[in-house]
């Protein structure tokens, strides 16, 4: 067992690479910005360490720069990051019913998008250490990106900053491309998200939602649908 758990933990760790160049692009980006708000680069780096997204950081440091208090500051972080509960819903189905709590937080605290990405296209029962390997991976490329981005400020051209971001939109094609060669269902699916998702963007009818509760119900709206019509029964191989 333990040299099954040792491999999916190298293979997390190789998966994760693309997620480190990506996230090292993005979180870059945001250090520079950091002293807009009013941070120092250590504070930046506790808030990249708790918390592993662009959006969540964003709008906790426009929270911040506005003064505002304790419970905006919660109930924005809530809104911008639940997302992430439906994921770790999702992947709690690819577990074996006795992987203990504690690897379940533990997997919890380190879902982003494209850690569930790589995770929930995973064949079969998800090894929590295979995204315990990811995270190891990535999580450097958020917080050092922060870090090194707070200290060199905007001394980086804004192109080179840029063409590092391209990796993290790879890394999100390379993730449901596999899957929906073999999936018609799923290619279905996809596209209808994209022009949902678009949609839900680009019509006035739905500026007064903010983006990160746009993505909770785009997301509990077409997975309902798509349980309902397109039920799918567990392999006999999953069941363990």
């Amino acid at each position: 067992m333990k040299t099954e758990h040792r491999k999916n933990y190298i293979k997390g760790l190789k998966d994760g690479i693309p997620i480190f160049l990506g996230y090292f692009a993005v979180s870059l980006t945001l250090g520079i910005h950091l002293q807009e708000y009013g941070l120092t680069p250590l504070q930046g780096v506790l808030a990249s360490l708790t918390n592993h997204t662009s959006a969540g950081e964003l709008i906790g440091f426009q929270t911040i720069a506005a003064d505002s208090g304790y419970w905006v500051l919660i109930l924005a972080e809530i809104v911008a990051n639940a997302r992430y509960l439906l994921m770790s819903f999702a992947l709690s189905q690819k577990l074996a019913p006795k992987t203990p709590v504690w690897q379940r937080l533990l997997m919890g605290h380190g879902i982003t998008d494209e850690i569930f990405s790589i995770s929930v296209s995973v064949p079969g029962r998800l090894d929590p250490f295979y995204t315990y390997g990811a995270v190891t991976a990535a999580l450097p490329g958020w917080t050092g990106g922060t870090f090194i981005g707070a200290i060199l400020g905007n001394v980086l051209p804004l192109r080179f900053v840029s063409a590092l971001s391209v990796g993290l939109y790879g890394m999100f094609i390379a993730a449901f491309i596999p899957p929906i060669r073999k999936d018609r269902v799923m290619a279905g699916l996809i596209a209808v998200c994209f022009l949902l998702s678009y949609l839900f963007h680009r019509l006035p009818a739905f500026d007064f939602i903010d983006d990160g509760l746009k993505i909770i119900i785009l997301t509990v709206v077409i997975a309902s649908a798509a349980a309902l019509l397109f039920p799918r029964k567990e392999a006999q191989s999953d069941e363990a």
